[in-house]
């Protein structure tokens, strides 16, 4: 499979079997959601900063509930997702807990909206999916108004390195070709049966930054993190509360990084 077949429509029915799935699951804890509690972490609500009456784009926003955690701080949120299912879920968990953010159904490279925002929010899990970072970048360039930032919290290309156990390097660092692989379960649902097929690609650091200077944005803010907010890989252990790490592997390698960038 190029670049050039139809990954999307692999990528999309993977996701719309996830989010089956998500929905429903421990590790998304939509029920306490519904009651309140926040679905976001402190990384990316301290890199945010004051949303409120801020005019906030949220790119792969999954069934909403980053999204509207965002809405419940006052910001005004439109969430993107790919996936009709996804897209779907957040419509109905919206009007159930009152918000009134708006959800669109597009493909990242395909989004042309008719407006610009303050602040343009992506993270966890979401370039991996994408063949080209130079795309990616100009379609947040065109959304943002000048002087808007771009807020973007993502999983280190370290990690995507290395195989599901974490015992050997797997993948090159930097995009090579696509990943095609076929697993059994999801991170939020390891038990069970569905089987997925989807398409990836890395990413590397200088790809990644690249391409927001290339697209016309200056990097106000770049970090590495030593840990995962999210249990969601093989072998981890939660040294601190909401922190996790490969047990074997320590303090040793970056699992996540965030970038702020301001558009020129």
């Amino acid at each position: 499979m190029s670049e050039n077949a139809d990954y999307l429509q692999v990528n999309r029915q993977n996701w719309n079997k996830r989010t089956e799935l998500h929905v429903k699951s421990d590790f998304y804890g939509l029920p306490s959601f519904l009651k309140g509690v926040s679905s976001l972490n402190d990384i990316e609500l301290k890199l945010l900063g004051d949303v409120r009456n801020k005019s906030l784009l949220h790119l792969q926003c999954h069934f909403g509930m980053d999204t509207l955690s965002l809405a419940r701080l006052n910001a005004n949120c439109t969430g993107v997702d790919f996936s009709t299912t996804a897209i779907e879920e957040a419509k109905k968990i919206n009007e159930q807990i009152g918000q009134d953010a708006e959800f669109i159904c597009s493909d990242i490279y395909e989004l042309k909206l008719d407006k610009q925002f303050d602040i343009v929010f992506s993270s966890y899990g979401v370039i991996g999916w994408h063949p080209d970072m130079s795309k990616w970048a100009k379609v947040i360039s065109s959304h943002l108004k000048p002087g808007g930032k771009f807020v973007f919290v993502e999983f280190h290309p370290v990690v995507w390195m290395f195989d599901n156990q974490f015992q050997k390097i797997a993948y090159n660092y930097s995009k090579e070709n696509e990943i095609i692989e076929t697993e059994t379960g999801t991170y939020a649902d390891k038990t069970s049966k569905a089987v997925l097929k989807s398409v990836t690609w890395n990413h590397s650091l200088s790809e990644v930054i690249g391409s927001l200077l290339d697209a016309g944005l200056s990097i106000k803010d770049f970090r590495e993190y030593d840990y995962s907010p999210y249990d969601c890989f093989e072998g981890t252990e939660e040294f601190e509360k909401g922190k996790f790490r490969i047990k074997h592997l320590g303090n040793k390698i970056p699992m996540i990084y965030s970038i702020v960038a301001e558009k020129k």
